[in-house]
């Protein structure tokens, strides 16, 4: 009988009511292709995995993207692709014994002559937070930082407003990452506040672009200055005697002053100053 190249023969049993035949079909012959992550990449692969070649098996010719998410990294993270020492879009078609190295987003490194994976940076950041993550939220208002939250977003709200008002993503459940709509994002390593945002200016380089007080750190809202007449029979009556300066939310209308709020910023301030400082060093 003859064999097509780069298939093999199966068998299949077919029982009928007094007779037993045989169909011949053919199954595609397994390929395989070695990976190698980079960097932060490996945090998504399990331990046997990370900073080393591996072998990886498929059948057909999936697309490169499909392979990469399989083994556990969310497309969202990956800026570069290399094949066979060629960059590639996510479409390219996996070949046998293809050499594949994937890389995380370049910080310093000029990789425009390339086929880049990512989006361009947005000339005003904006984000969205899924529903763990409200302490984060407060800290990047706090620094004037356009985001999105609320603690009852669905999966497919995040994703929607994520795609449909350009916002980066920031989550700990890397799973959001496999909607295919979602274009921007960021898998969040710790899961201290403080820590996640210098994950977060760390990541998207935002210190030069730091402007505090500018943002209602409750609902997002935009903070104006306001005369203390206009919000007098709001205040406090230690507050009325002792602040002068104010300024309100034009959304929710929350009213701010520099009481000990404003100390807690100056301190949050000090130190995004301190890491940034030792990010040059």
């Amino acid at each position: 009988m003859p064999v097509q190249t780069g298939w093999k023969p199966v068998l299949r049993w077919k029982y009928a009511a007094n007779f037993l035949s045989v169909d011949i079909m053919t199954e595609a012959v397994w390929k395989s292709a070695r990976f190698r992550f980079y960097e932060e990449l490996n945090d998504f692969l399990p331990p046997e995995r990370r900073k080393k070649e591996f072998d990886y098996t498929f059948r057909e010719h999936p697309a490169v993207k499909d392979p990469i998410e399989a083994l556990g990294v969310p497309h969202t993270e990956v800026d570069l692709i290399l094949v066979n020492g060629k960059s590639v879009a996510f479409d390219y078609q996996l070949q046998d014994s293809d050499r594949v190295s994937v890389y995380p987003v370049f910080e310093s490194l000029d990789i425009s002559p390339l086929v880049r994976l990512r989006p361009g940076p947005l000339r005003h950041p904006a984000f969205v937070l899924d529903v763990h993550l409200g302490k984060l939220a407060r800290l990047l208002r706090m620094l004037g930082f356009d985001t999105d939250y609320r603690n009852d977003f669905s999966d497919p709200e995040l994703v929607r407003i994520s795609t449909e008002e350009q916002r980066t993503l920031l989550t700990r459940d890397r799973r959001l990452f496999f909607f295919r709509a979602v274009s921007r994002g960021y898998w969040l390593r710790h899961t201290d506040p403080e820590k996640q945002l210098r994950e977060v200016l760390d990541r998207f380089d935002l210190y030069t672009q730091i402007e505090p007080f500018r943002r209602c750190i409750v609902c997002n809202g935009p903070l104006q200055k306001v005369e203390k007449a206009a919000v007098l029979d709001q205040l406090e009556p230690l507050t009325r005697r002792y602040y002068r300066l104010f300024r309100q939310c034009a959304t929710c209308r929350k009213i701010y002053w520099r009481g000990t709020h404003f100390h807690h910023m100056n301190r949050m301030l000090n130190k995004t100053r301190r890491w940034a400082r030792d990010r040059r060093v």
